[in-house]
């Protein structure tokens, strides 16, 4: 018998289920970069939508009155003026800019609070092919303003606070697909690698954005709403929500009783465990993150679970349950500073980088990526640690705790030249990103499936909302800050963002120091 080749050798040695798992892995990856690809294209346009006008300084005085209304006549044929696209060529530009970041991310806050609880309640691929779907029409949606000559600043409102809205069905259902398919074991790794889909949409979006942005802004929005709605599709094509579904073994976890996924349910009866193996066989998060007494947790398995009874006996469970989960909302509370500080640099890198390197849009576009190829080591680096220390919190603060000065060194540093910038950029990215990738995906599994809930995983969706959504209200007042700050200086915008990070530390401190103090104690005990 003729010996298999090397590529079918490789293939058959990974199992049925291994496959369907790297197969789901992968597909909400994309499907999830897909929408932070949608979100980038406005901090790339910022250049263009008001520009310098470095005509109008070569005027005299006395002409102005002319020389504005050749300008007029001018905006009028080309649907553009010298300073930009209307309304955005006023002085008051920063304003209106920051007037459309906090109409999008004012949204998505509100809307992530109903979205997860939706979420739970419906089959996870319609609702997040429908979200795809409204979210593609309401990006190309802007971008059509410049094709049909469109200067009405309520316009593009109105298309920032849709999208916002509908963009909410992205990470509730991903995160708690991909919980469902993944197990605990090595999930800050695993998640911290898979989060990085925050970083490549951001990559993707800024070179599509890029690419048209000085010639035709209007297709660096039309083309990233074609493709996520492209993805939506696919979604609706391919996305499998549960293991169960194709009966699968992987089970999201190894001691959960019950597994729920939006309208899918199954349950697997496990042995019980004695006292002592129950103590052997809790998870990190129970031994160093969310300590709690065992009375604590008798109580919360009778308050955290809500009134609606499931088809099958599991019941779903409430807000109130969910925000009573220990850490959720130190967590939360954290999160909002440092997605404050992360979104930031999101919607204003771009147009930074164009006033103090005096590049144009599209250079200033494709070098802002660096913070997001940062981003992606950041994310990994904080998941391997936290696996590896089993602290999360600790893991957090740490990396808080070098954030702070290298935000200042940033804004010292890129004023130096372009490869000092590129340099900060880099470790910007990975301090800024790493604790806001851990928080919203591996602290989130972990407490959207604390023992507390007796395996009840439909808390999941709920618990990634509330912890996603509070974050988002940070996410919504970074960018109005900035833009309303910025006009007297970059340098407050980062101090600013310096008081961010103390504040997203500061929230974190009770859990680290329980981290710390069951650290000492289990030390203790083993040399006893």
């Amino acid at each position: 018998m003729a010996q298999l080749p090397p590529g079918i050798r490789f293939i058959t040695s990974f199992s049925r289920d291994q496959w369907y798992r790297a197969f789901i892995f992968t597909l909400t990856f994309f499907l999830y970069a897909s929408f932070h690809l949608s979100r980038k294209p406005i901090s790339i346009v910022k250049g263009e939508l008001h520009k310098h006008c470095a005509a109008s300084h070569g005027v005299e005085l006395g002409s102005y009155r002319e020389y504005a209304a050749q300008i007029q006549s001018v905006r009028k044929l080309s649907n553009a003026s010298q300073c930009g696209w209307e309304p955005f060529d006023k002085n008051n530009y920063k304003q209106l800019l920051g007037a459309l970041d906090y109409s999008f991310l004012c949204a998505y806050a509100i809307g992530m609070y109903l979205s997860g609880i939706i979420g739970e309640r419906l089959p996870i691929r319609y609702y997040l092919t429908v979200g795809m779907l409204a979210s593609g029409l309401f990006t190309a949606m802007f971008g059509l303003g410049y094709f049909c000559n469109i200067h009405n600043l309520w316009f593009y409102i109105m298309a920032q606070i849709a999208n916002g809205l509908v963009q909410t069905t992205g990470w509730p259902s991903v995160v708690t697909c991909i919980g469902n398919w993944f197990g605990k074991g090595r999930r800050g790794l695993i998640m911290g690698i898979w989060n990085s889909h925050t970083s490549v949409g951001n990559i993707l979006g800024s070179l599509i954005a890029a690419y048209w942005v000085s010639t035709c802004w209007g297709l660096s929005f039309v083309m990233p709403g074609v493709i996520i709605a492209v993805m939506g599709i696919v979604c609706f094509l391919f996305l499998i929500e549960h293991p169960k579904d194709i009966s699968c073994s992987c089970t999201p976890s190894s001691s959960s009783k019950a597994f729920l996924n939006g309208a899918s349910r199954f349950r697997v009866q496990m042995p019980t465990l004695n006292a002592k193996e129950t103590i052997k066989s809790q998870d990190p998060e129970m031994q160093h993150l969310l300590i709690d007494s065992e009375n604590s947790v008798t109580s919360q398995n009778s308050s955290t679970v809500g009134t609606g009874e499931g088809r099958h006996g599991t019941s779903a469970i409430s807000f109130l349950g969910a925000l009573r989960i220990p850490g959720v909302i130190e967590f939360s509370l954290c999160l909002l500073f440092a997605k404050l500080v992360s979104y930031t640099f999101l919607f204003w890198l771009p147009l930074y980088i164009t006033n103090v390197e005096h590049l144009d849009a599209k250079r200033a576009g494709d070098l802002s990526t660096l913070f997001d190829v940062g981003g992606i080591f950041g994310g990994i680096l904080a998941g391997l640690i936290s696996d590896r220390l089993e602290k999360r919190a600790s893991t957090c603060g740490m990396m808080l705790l070098l954030a702070a000065p290298t935000l200042y060194m940033f804004s010292t540093v890129s004023k130096m030249g372009l490869e000092a910038t590129v340099v900060m950029l880099l470790i910007s990215g990975a301090l800024v990103n790493g604790p806001y990738a851990l928080i919203t995906t591996a602290v989130s599994a972990d407490l959207g499936t604390h023992k507390s809930l007796k395996g009840n995983a439909r808390a999941l969706s709920t618990v990634t909302a509330i912890i996603d959504g509070t974050g988002s209200v940070g996410a919504a007042l970074g960018p109005l800050l900035a833009g309303l700050i910025s006009p007297s200086g970059w340098n407050n915008v980062f101090y600013m963002l310096m008081v961010a990070d103390g504040c997203a530390l500061l929230f974190l401190l009770h859990l680290i120091q329980k981290e710390l103090r069951c650290n000492a104690d289990h030390t203790l005990f083993k040399e006893h």
